[in-house]
């Protein structure tokens, strides 16, 4: 059986829209796209195409479906060779026609869900909605936040309101990169527990 993980560069303060680009998302007005490059740096930056390089398909939700694929078919990088080369999947509850070679659509997270039996890693980056649905369906094995020292107070927002309560425990021990940005790999850990400080 293979895992599931959910990469997302996210902020301080939860953010998670547009870290690659000023115009990869504006919905809302969005004023701070582009937010990643300028607190990333090389380390962080080669971690991040080491968890790449360990791609066997990915998983994205339909905006952030449509974002890679207007960018990436036409990047011959390594990073570009690998999410070419990969089967592809975009969750889609309306009727779609990806042009993205070697794309399927999927129904909804359950389906999503069985690409762990076809698959050793399957990952997801962005795509916070879909991972929101996927974490409710309890079907994300791993969730890996890059984690950036900045906040912006406007955004999309990976935990908003209807995050389900759950647990987590860190898989991984955490990894920080010159420019303050940190790793972060958990797994679910059952339901939340409650307790006075008291008795802890």
């Amino acid at each position: 059986m293979g895992i599931i993980v959910a990469n997302l560069f996210i902020t301080l303060d939860g953010v998670y829209q547009a870290p690659g680009g000023r115009e990869e998302d504006i919905e809302g007005d969005f004023a701070f796209g582009g937010w990643q490059a300028p607190v990333s740096d090389d380390e962080a930056g080669a971690a991040i195409g080491a968890e790449i390089s360990r791609i066997d398909a990915l998983l994205l939700g339909r905006k952030t479906y449509d974002i890679f694929a207007a960018y990436w078919p036409h990047q011959s990088d390594e990073i570009g060779g690998t999410l070419n080369r990969v089967p592809k999947f975009v969750v889609s509850s309306s009727p779609a026609d990806p042009g993205w070679a070697g794309t399927t659509v999927l129904p909804d997270a359950a389906a999503a869900g069985r690409l762990r039996e076809e698959y050793d890693q399957v990952h997801m980056f962005g795509s916070g909605v879909l991972i929101r649905s996927l974490l409710a369906a309890d079907v994300i094995d791993r969730l890996h936040l890059w984690l950036y020292p900045i906040t912006l107070g406007e955004g999309k927002r990976l935990f908003d309101t209807g995050t389900i309560p759950a647990s987590f425990r860190l898989a991984e021990p955490a990894r920080t990169f010159p420019k303050g940005a940190v790793s972060l790999v958990y797994e679910r850990a059952g339901d939340v527990q409650t307790q006075d400080m008291a008795g802890a």
